[in-house]
């Protein structure tokens, strides 16, 4: 089953709080191609998918992760997957602006 990069890349970029000119400037690719992505009209390959992660400091592992379908990581729940790729972007991005401080681990 294919990965749903276009779900993966919009929470990504709106985690950062990044439009889509201001990311498409980082990546390899124009505004016009990250917007096709992000409607799911085209997949990324895995230089796109990288370059995404380099992009706003994250693991690409994080990207595959979001763009994961229960059947990908044999879940029973979509819900279940999303939540967890969350919590582990929040972290991230919790770590990325204040890397002294400990990251509280409790739910939102």
């Amino acid at each position: 089953m294919e990965k749903n990069y276009a779900k993966a890349f919009r929470i990504v970029r709106a985690a950062f709080g990044l439009k889509q000119a201001e990311l498409a400037e980082r990546l390899p690719i124009t505004a016009s191609q990250l917007s096709l992505i992000e409607a799911g009209r085209r997949q990324p390959s895995l230089k796109v998918v990288d370059g995404f992660a380099r992009a706003v400091g994250v693991p690409s592992a994080l990207i595959t992760l979001l763009a994961s379908t229960p059947d990908d990581v044999n879940s029973n729940s979509d819900e279940n997957v999303t939540d967890l790729a969350r919590a582990l972007l929040r972290l991230l991005v919790s770590a990325k602006e204040e890397p002294q401080m400990p990251l509280a681990l409790h739910g939102d």
